[in-house]
């Protein structure tokens, strides 16, 4: 059951989300590191093939997933910046406050999206 004291949640249920964003940030991490080492990775397995065709179609499929990679890291680090962020507003007591409407975010919500920072009714003005 969820309890409000001046109209946010009480320390248990903010050490109940504290909980969830601390594992979130841990997978996070660790699937960070799983996409730098595989933009890392020089993508050369040591059977160089003679033909100038499949050795351009490598390379541009190389640089593709390189790109590809990159692009999924920083998304990556924002999610992990926005996780660490959370954790910040639940030392503040502000965490599960919407931005837009000041009212509390449904409890639901911030189990699927923890960093979430607007409410369900804030999200659908938009």
């Amino acid at each position: 059951m969820t309890t409000e004291t001046n109209n946010r949640y009480s320390d248990k249920d903010l050490e109940e989300f504290r909980a969830i964003l601390q594992d979130k940030i841990k997978k996070a991490e660790h699937d960070l590191q799983l996409i730098k080492s595989a933009y890392m990775n020089d993508f050369d397995n040591g059977t160089d093939d003679t033909s100038p065709t499949f050795k351009a179609f490598e390379e541009g499929s190389a640089t593709m997933s390189k790109e590809a990679n990159s692009a999924l890291a920083i998304r990556q680090e924002k999610f992990i910046r926005d996780l660490k962020n959370a954790i910040i507003r639940i030392e503040n007591k502000t965490y599960g406050i919407c931005r837009v409407t000041g009212k509390l975010i449904n409890k639901e919500r911030l189990k699927l999206v923890p960093h979430a920072t607007l409410s369900i009714e804030a999200k659908n003005i938009q």
